[in-house]
């Protein structure tokens, strides 16, 4: 269903009328490059730059120029620049943020890459941190610099201006807006030969041409620091060249030009994707031996590439021309050695008298003649002749190479291709791609479409059956393919104390599937605490039960107390003061309500503690006991309930557990999900608390409960402020608040004092300060909140 900018009213109230004209005339290109919930927070962004109170122009440059980046490098980058323009807005003027806005175009179109799009913002920061009057001039001529240089070029240009001029703010703006005769020196220093970007297009075209097909091409910048850049490498589907090549002189002084170093490149990586294929056993292989067979597969990949394109030959054979500085400064080294082997394997006429040349020309003509009819018995061959060859190179005492030395041969690749395993999902990978689509199908579609069963996790449609699909020999399909459904990501947004805004869709949550225990050990559990277990009970049988009740001692009730008359009448006859509450009052009441228990399954829940005669116990063992008794307490009650955990390892990956729905009976699957909680990764409360809500938001019920139950405070391994994840879960809590959702923390963190009643208030959490009474305490808690 299409969304129509008429949905939202109030946001376009709120943008003022230019913003709203300007938006709806950019509405279409929205529509058709973010997703529906990227939409949202499209407007959401606007909305609060308008907050800001910095003029009207900032908002209009966002709104423009947000669905452009999108469209070129993904609705991911859009996000990013929106959160570096809400860092940024303490620190410099409006007119800049405007300029930055307008500007983000054409940078997400030069460098291509949503990593190197962050690289830019990451030196945006440091620039406003270390010489401010020079980040508006460069903006203004942001397009002349990108022209010219690569993303470490710029990098090494403006890391010069800030050493030069750090305390002198009018050089500053001279040099950072190439007034200066030193700006534009050091400018023609850094420019590069050919930058990718503007050959990108004839790239595809060129593999296009000889394979049929197409490859996904992208720039990486290893040139921050040095002029030299990264190898070629294959990742997760995609070709990654350096942004820029140099023209480049072999030993014989034959030039080859950026353009032909850029199609060997690309030539040679395209032979891997069509003709290698991961393997485990080369990724299990040692380092020493990874050589060799990176170096065989590059053979044989060109040898069968050049087969069908003759012309392949004389480019690649130019490039493995060792220049003879090199090769007389570095003829011992193993670099040089596998570049002169390499050279021997492509070129049947090259002569040299190395030992191990002659060993490894050997290892591949046994390749050839084993003839070796799929990659498989390929992989085979190759590993036994990498172990002889390795063998071989120990003998002559040849060193690994170190780190970064990677030889003269600049087109190929470093052949992490052959030893990474790829990605389950295409569609995560490929920035503004389809999205993949999930459909929810009944028994007979299923049953239908079998023929596609072993459909991959990249198919663009995935169908989904409500309850287990079973083979004939009685497994489930799931289990026959050996791995648990992957949900649908949900994104969150994320509040940020210092700038008072939200990061919209910042933080991606997944509902896992819990690992399933043995329920034996919660029934064990139950049988041990049978003193426990009836206290509790007539605790839950002191419960106000549902029906009528009838209200004694009211002044204005539905009838009137005979008792409570006569002894007023007594007490009136007396001439003392009677007691003027003789009514009775008759209600109805219900328990409507609904809980949901949220755990925290951190790492440090796998802490022991030394408080039980019977030995040492963790944490988690004692927040699933706590679980366990509260949900006998609720099931015995009759209040629809949940039970779930979270963990997170940084804002992308916030993993969320159900171990029991509101509508799953209480029975030894949920006994047995909770046997297999485990404690992992970190605290990332904010996102946990959101969705917690949002799934009690689908409750009927008139009031609605989250207990969570943690051990310390909010943190994550890619947050350094303690303060943010404090400040991000009070704002949580108070959204949750205005939808009619309270929610009570029951920390064991005995130094939680200072920080949850700020997160939760004042009345809406209690410290433990006995840990090992918190599976009495929990249910005992509930019982006096809910009565």
């Amino acid at each position: 269903m299409a969304i129509q900018l008429s949905d939202y009213p109030d946001i376009l109230e709120a943008l003022g009328d230019h913003a709203a004209e300007l938006l709806a005339s950019q509405w279409h290109e929205a529509a058709r490059v973010f997703s529906h919930s990227a939409l949202e927070a499209y407007l959401q962004g606007a909305v609060s730059l308008k907050a800001l109170g910095r003029g009207s122009d900032l908002v209009l440059a966002y709104i423009e120029s947000a669905p452009q980046v999108a469209r070129e490098i993904g609705e991911q980058a859009v996000f990013e620049m929106l959160s570096a323009a809400i860092r940024m807005f303490s620190k410099t003027s409006a007119e800049v943020l405007t300029l930055f806005f307008s500007s983000a175009p054409f940078v997400a179109r030069r460098l291509g890459e949503i990593e190197l799009f962050r690289g830019y913002l990451l030196l945006l920061d440091q620039l406003l941190a270390q010489a401010p009057r020079g980040v508006r001039p460069m903006l203004g001529k942001i397009e002349a610099l990108l022209e010219q240089m690569t993303l470490g070029g710029l990098r090494r240009w403006a890391a010069w201006g800030i050493s030069a001029y750090r305390n002198d703010f009018a050089a500053q703006a001279e040099y950072f807006g190439l007034q200066s005769e030193q700006s534009r020196a050091v400018l023609q220093q850094e420019r590069r030969g050919l930058l990718f970007i503007d050959v990108q297009r004839r790239l595809i075209m060129y593999l296009r041409a000889l394979w049929g097909r197409d490859f996904f091409l992208r720039p990486t910048s290893g040139d921050f620091e040095t002029r030299q850049g990264y190898r070629p490498y294959i990742e997760q589907y995609f070709i990654h060249v350096p942004d820029a090549y140099d023209d480049w002189e072999n030993a014989h002084g034959q030039r080859v030009t950026a353009l032909e170093l850029f199609r060997a490149a690309v030539a040679h990586a395209a032979a891997h994707v069509v003709l290698s294929q991961y393997d485990l056993r080369l990724e299990l292989a040692p380092a020493e031996q990874k050589l060799w067979i990176g170096l065989l597969e590059d053979a044989w990949v060109e040898r069968e590439a050049m087969a069908r394109f003759p012309g392949l030959l004389p480019l690649w054979q130019r490039l493995l021309q060792v220049p003879a500085t090199q090769e007389r400064e570095r003829e011992a080294a193993f670099p040089a050695v596998l570049d002169r082997c390499a050279l021997a394997l492509l070129d049947p006429d090259y002569g040299d008298d190395h030992p191990l040349v002659a060993r490894a020309r050997s290892a591949f003509a046994a390749l050839l003649a084993a003839q070796p009819q799929d990659a498989s018995a390929r992989y085979t061959e190759i590993l036994q002749r990498a172990q002889e060859l390795a063998a071989a190179a120990a003998e002559a005492g040849l060193e690994l190479p170190g780190y970064g030395d990677d030889g003269a041969i600049l087109y190929r690749d470093d052949n992490r291709y052959l030893w990474t395993a790829p990605a389950s999902q295409l569609g995560d990978i490929l920035a503004g791609g389809p999205p993949q689509v999930r459909k929810y199908v009944s028994l007979m579609e299923m049953i239908n479409a079998v023929d596609v069963e072993t459909a991959g996790d990249d198919a663009q449609e995935i169908w989904v059956l409500a309850t287990e699909f079973f083979d004939d020999d009685g497994t489930t399909f799931n289990e026959r393919e050996g791995k648990a459904p992957v949900s649908q990501p949900v994104s969150y947004p994320e509040w940020d104390y210092q700038t008072q805004l939200e990061r919209p869709l910042w933080v991606t949550l997944y509902e896992k599937r819990p690992k399933m225990g043995d329920p034996e050990v919660i029934h064990a559990f139950l049988e041990a605490q049978k003193p426990l277990v009836q206290r509790l009970k007539k605790l839950i049988e002191a419960v106000q039960p549902q029906g009528v009740i009838r209200q004694r001692k009211v002044e204005d009730g539905d009838e009137i107390d005979i008792n409570a008359a006569v002894l007023a009448f007594t007490d009136i006859r007396m001439g003392q003061q009677p007691d003027p509450r003789i009514g009775i009052r008759t209600r109805l009441h219900t328990r409507d309500l609904s809980v949901l228990l949220l755990i925290d399954l951190s790492e440090s829940t796998n802490d022991r503690l030394r408080s039980r005669s019977e030995g040492d116990v963790t944490v988690l063992q004692l927040a699933r006991e706590a679980a366990v008794l509260l949900a006998e307490a609720l099931e015995r009650i009759g209040d629809p309930f949940m039970l779930c955990g979270f963990d997170s390892n940084g804002r992308h990956d916030v993993e969320f557990y159900t171990f029991k729905d509101f509508a799953a009976e209480y029975d030894d699957k949920v006994k047995g999900r909770l046997a297999g909680m485990t404690g992992q990764l970190s605290t990332r409360m904010g996102a946990a608390l959101r969705h917690a809500g949002h799934l009690l938001d689908q409750q009927p019920s008139q009031k609605k409960l989250l207990l969570l139950l943690t051990d310390g405070e909010p943190s994550d391994n890619d947050v350094r402020d303690p303060q943010y994840l404090r400040f991000d879960a009070k704002k949580a809590v108070e959204e949750l608040a205005r939808r009619g959702i309270r929610t009570f923390c029951l920390s064991l963190d005995p130094y939680a004092d200072e920080y949850v009643s700020r997160i939760f208030g004042a009345r809406n959490y209690l410290v433990l300060d006995h840990i090992d009474r918190l599976p009495e305490r929990l249910p005992q808690l509930y019982l006096a909140m809910t009565k």
